[in-house]
């Protein structure tokens, strides 16, 4: 039995063969498997219209007609076999009943209609089978004995439906199968274009968050220094000609702290030049063994960035070999003696027992306190400001608050600094990511206030 064309009995797929067929080779196919049948029948019908008296060519016609139904198989497979089971009396429509009977079982139709129909086709061909048989017997045409005639109708009945009804089933069966593996197939590819798409949302969302942690380093790194140095720059101004020993010391800081933020600066363009420092499978695009220039990945800008940030505070770029791993609460006292050298009216409270904090706690703490010192260098130039630091038994807090700005401050229009309005984010950035809470905002007195708590066990 082939099993080219499997059966359907859904409506056909858009763009196939004619009428109910998906394929013009299963039209083919129909088509020629119902002329055969068609033939068949008509011949069978011969006989049988000279058994039952009528006229030859009724029978051939009723049989042409039986046969050819064959051509519906695959639209309505349950009145092709009721047609195979109508004319199984008559002895034609065998090759209608196997055909129809094969396309039955692999048809997407219940077990239930499956079986009854091959119950009665089995139990039609049983007794057509055994009355022809003993009558053949009766009359002598038949040379076997009465005790064969029903093994004889029981073989015949199981040879002409077991074999197609099975076939059925399995190749049923197997299409079934083949059209799970093909839809999973599809959804795993779905899966996969997903699972895909998530991973370039990842990718990009982690390029966003090193793009802003970069951003922020450098900012630690040169807004502080720079800041300084506007101020310096402005207080030299203002006493060039009345203090002259004066002016030469705020030269000086002013040439230190410059010095020190190229040093940074080089420090992190020189990533960006050559990846040195980087492991090779970390570099980038410049500095590759080949020559060829290659791009950096942001991982290792950030990673340098964080680097020459944790030496901001170095007292000159020689100074020892050692690379500290950042800012520590340790330098608070000379962080906020950088800003009354420039002239800031500066207190320092600290309350409670210091003891050592993680890392990032303690760097963390230090840019809080150090980018407030700054906003108050640019926005309340002269304003007296007040640090407060306070180890407590869980957490650390910290708090800069400056009095509103003197009216008129001698040099201020000079020391005035432009704002990015980047460091109150970056200073909640920075504490939220330990667990820790950022509050900040405008005094009743008119001056402005940072606050940070940090938990001591973050890390």
């Amino acid at each position: 039995m082939t099993t080219t064309g499997e059966e359907r009995t859904g409506p056909p797929p858009p763009g196939g063969g004619p009428w109910w067929w998906d394929r013009w080779r299963a039209a083919v196919l129909d088509v020629g498997l119902a002329a055969v049948s068609a033939v068949e029948c008509a011949a069978e019908g011969w006989p049988f219209a000279q058994d039952a008296g009528l006229p030859v060519s009724v029978g051939m016609v009723f049989g042409f007609l039986a046969g050819v139904s064959l051509v519906l198989r695959r639209k309505w497979p349950i009145a092709v076999v009721l047609v195979a089971i109508a004319i199984t009396p008559a002895q034609m429509g065998f090759v209608l009943g196997v055909v129809g009977l094969y396309t039955l079982a692999a048809a997407e139709l219940p077990r239930r209609i499956i079986g009854a129909l091959s119950g009665m086709s089995f139990v039609a061909m049983l007794i057509v089978t055994y009355v022809r048989a003993h009558q053949g017997v009766m009359h002598g045409d038949l040379a076997i004995s009465d005790w064969f005639v029903p093994f004889l109708s029981l073989t015949t009945a199981l040879g002409m439906t077991t074999p197609p009804v099975l076939l059925g089933l399995y190749v049923g069966a197997r299409r079934r199968l083949m059209e799970s593996l093909r839809e999973r197939a599809d959804s795993l590819e779905r899966e996969l274009v997903l699972l895909a798409e998530r991973a370039e949302e990842r990718a990009e969302w982690a390029r966003n968050e090193e793009r802003t942690r970069i951003a922020r380093e450098m900012h630690d790194v040169v807004a502080h220094r720079v800041s300084l140095m506007v101020v310096h720059a402005a207080a030299l101004q203002a006493v060039a000609r009345k203090d002259p020993e004066k002016a030469v010391r705020n030269a000086a800081l002013v040439g230190d702290m410059g010095r020190q933020a190229l040093t940074e600066l080089r420090e992190m363009l020189g990533v960006l030049r050559s990846g040195d420092g980087m492991p090779a499978r970390e570099r980038g695009v410049w500095g590759g063994s080949d020559g060829v220039a290659e791009p950096v990945p942001l991982a290792a800008v950030g990673v340098a960035a964080a680097a020459a940030a944790s030496r901001v505070e170095e007292a000159s770029p020689g100074g020892g070999e050692g690379v500290p791993e950042g800012p520590t609460l340790a330098e608070l006292e000379e962080l906020v003696g950088q800003s009354a050298a420039a002239g800031m009216v500066v207190d320092l409270s600290v309350e409670g027992e210091a003891r050592g904090y993680a890392p990032e706690v303690e760097s963390t703490a230090y840019r809080v306190v150090q980018e407030a010192l700054t906003n108050v260098h640019k926005h309340a130039a002269g304003a007296k400001t007040y640090v407060r630091l306070a180890h407590r038994a869980a957490e650390i807090a910290m708090q800069v608050e400056n009095e509103p700005a003197p009216e008129s401050e001698p040099g201020a229009e000079g020391a005035r600094l432009p704002s990015g309005g980047n460091g109150l984010v970056g200073m909640k950035e920075r504490v939220s990511a330990l667990g820790g809470v950022f509050v900040s905002g405008p005094t009743d007195a008119g001056g402005f206030r940072v606050s940070a708590v940090i938990p001591a066990g973050a890390a």
